[in-house]
């Protein structure tokens, strides 16, 4: 694993973990083309809670409308793609386990406790957002969850084969690589 990684925290600082739910905010309200809430001075849980009902917001309004659900699981995962792209680049990310381990630091601070191996293999016993969404709002809203860990990996794909909101114990995920590997 490279120093970089290594070095950091397994618990990010109050304005990194902000920022980060700042851009998740930006990258899902373009996505469903409305405007951005707006924040004064909100702590790391009370924006994160607000992230979590915006998300479920956004996604009900969706479904409801009767939206094309493949132009919007395209458009959120292009504008979350870049945000797992920029931590590849600064963090020099080469290796699945790496991949893995960013994963894990960066879903911490959105409330999600992921486990990965170096294989791509995903389990998450604990998200934050299970006890917001709806099985459909949490299949719709993980395309995010996709375009991050394509960026991370390089172009992976991120495909659940279960989630807590369904009703099972935990989250089941895999990153299956494109066949050049991690990028």
């Amino acid at each position: 694993m490279n120093i970089l990684i290594k070095m950091m925290p397994h618990s990010l600082p109050a304005f990194v973990r902000n920022e980060i739910l700042t851009e998740l905010f930006k990258a899902t309200a373009n996505a469903f083309g409305c405007p951005l809430p707006v924040f004064y001075n909100s702590r790391c849980d009370e924006r994160l809670q607000a992230y979590a009902l915006f998300t479920r917001d956004q996604a009900e309004k969706t479904l409801r409308a009767g939206r094309d659900l493949a132009i919007v699981r395209k458009r959120l995962n292009k504008n979350s793609y870049p945000l797992g792209r920029k931590a590849r680049k600064w963090l020099a990310i080469d290796s699945m386990e790496e991949v893995m381990e960013i994963g894990r630091i960066l879903y911490r601070t959105i409330g999600v406790e992921m486990q990965g191996d170096v294989h791509g293999e995903m389990v998450m016993k604990h998200c934050y957002f299970s006890q917001f969404y709806s099985p459909a709002v949490c299949d719709l809203i993980s395309a995010l969850d996709d375009g991050i860990f394509s960026g991370l990996s390089g172009g992976g794909r991120l495909v659940f084969s279960q989630r807590l909101t369904e009703g099972c114990e935990c989250c089941r995920a895999s990153l299956q690589l494109m066949e050049r590997g991690t990028g």
